[in-house]
């Protein structure tokens, strides 16, 4: 593997972090007092990520997307990543390539606005009875015709509030499996307005002021069979194209977060002075960023191993686990040692630390706990030997 970085590369770590550092910083204190981000302020920083090719990045080239390769995404979405999570997430939107499923007519519909910044999506998976488990889920789609009607309930669903259309997965079906009877699950592109579609407020949550979680209440929702994004029945196929990237995604900018904390740790261990010299000298200090910088390049080096894979077409829901839990996890251990490092100053809302120790938390749960990553990884090591 070559460690080196590219002219292109370098390229766009920096126009991306100048980016962030112009243009999403400024309004963080905004997002964090007033919890919400104004539309006129969306559309203006959208505006901006278009101009300066941020904007859906992650997307191929043939659709109007950066075309980046993993490795190059990856740098990306850690410069990204140092943001608050609403302003770098909505205003510089990179589509679910889920979308890439779409044929025919979605394409015009759902896929190319979507890179184009006209519309943007939501994914609608978890229910209030089931989260990493998908084939728990109850929301159904039942075929009446040449139309699938759809009733259930989904919640804990991010940027739902300012999306034109959901991704769904519901039921549609089941088959006979080696433990019984198992569900079929069939993914639908649903549009914001359609009757018996409704949107409401989910729940208040420590992490990410300005992200809003739903709920989507489907009830005799009627969409036609146009709207299956895949095939019927194969909406596992979708789901699993996408949920690996993910995890990549929330690991890379788990990274960028944590090298900001880190950043500000150093610079606090240098300029505060006490007992007549810098606390950097103090070994208590001294030993706590060593081992913060540690944690950060063996969670890097683990993120960009599984992009270089990904890139290689090898990567296995192994290496994306281990990726996610080692960056989510590190990242709680680097926010609360940053905090801890600069005392009560950590705690004050004049700095970040206390947003990104609050936000740190709900990385370890979202888009699949670490429980459900170490279950990931010891099955990949167990089921070769029999286990």
């Amino acid at each position: 593997m070559d460690f080196a970085l590219t002219e292109e590369q370098q390229l766009i770590i920096k126009s991306t972090r100048d980016f962030v550092e112009h243009e999403l910083y400024p309004h963080e204190q905004e997002i964090e007092q007033s919890g919400e981000l104004r539309p006129e302020l969306l559309r203006e920083l959208k505006a901006k990520a278009i101009d300066a090719g941020l904007y859906a990045a992650n997307m191929p080239v043939d659709v109007g997307g950066a075309g980046l390769d993993a490795v190059t995404w990856i740098l990306y979405e850690k410069e990204l990543g140092r943001a608050s999570y609403v302003l770098h997430y909505t205003c510089v939107a990179r589509p679910s390539n889920i979308l890439l499923a779409c044929e025919g007519g979605q394409r015009e519909r759902y896929l190319l606005p979507a890179v184009r910044g006209e519309r943007s999506e939501c994914l609608g998976i978890s229910e209030p009875g089931a989260g990493s488990d998908m084939r728990g889920m109850k929301t159904s789609a039942v075929q009446h015709g040449a139309d699938f009607v759809i009733n259930g309930t989904k919640h804990f669903i991010s940027h739902a509030d300012h999306a034109d259309f959901v991704i769904l997965f519901a039921v549609t079906g089941e088959e006979d499996g080696a433990r019984g009877k198992r569900k079929l699950i069939t993914a639908f592109l649903v549009d914001v307005g359609t009757p018996g579609f409704e949107i409401r407020p989910g729940y208040r949550n420590v992490s990410h002021r300005g992200y809003h979680n739903s709920i989507l209440q489907f009830n005799d929702c009627r969409v036609p069979k146009s709207a299956v994004l895949g095939e019927v029945h194969r909406g596992f196929d979708v789901a699993n194209t996408w949920l690996g990237a993910t995890r990549l995604q929330v690991a890379a900018n788990c990274l960028g977060r944590a090298e900001r904390a880190l950043d500000h740790a150093k610079q606090w261990a240098v300029d505060r002075v006490q007992f007549g010299q810098q606390i950097g000298k103090f070994q208590g200090v001294a030993f706590k960023l060593a081992d913060m910088a540690m944690e950060l390049r063996a969670a890097e080096l683990l993120t960009l191993e599984a992009a270089w894979k990904l890139d290689r077409k090898i990567a296995t829901d192994m290496d994306m686990a281990i990726a996610k839990l080692k960056a989510t996890e590190m990242l709680a251990m680097v926010a609360d040692e940053a905090l801890q490092v600069h005392g009560g100053m950590g705690l004050m809302t004049e700095m970040p630390l206390e947003r990104i120790w609050r936000d740190a938390r709900i990385e370890r749960i979202w888009d699949g706990t670490s429980e459900v990553q170490r279950h990931i990884i010891s099955r990949a090591l167990l089921r070769p030997l029999g286990g």
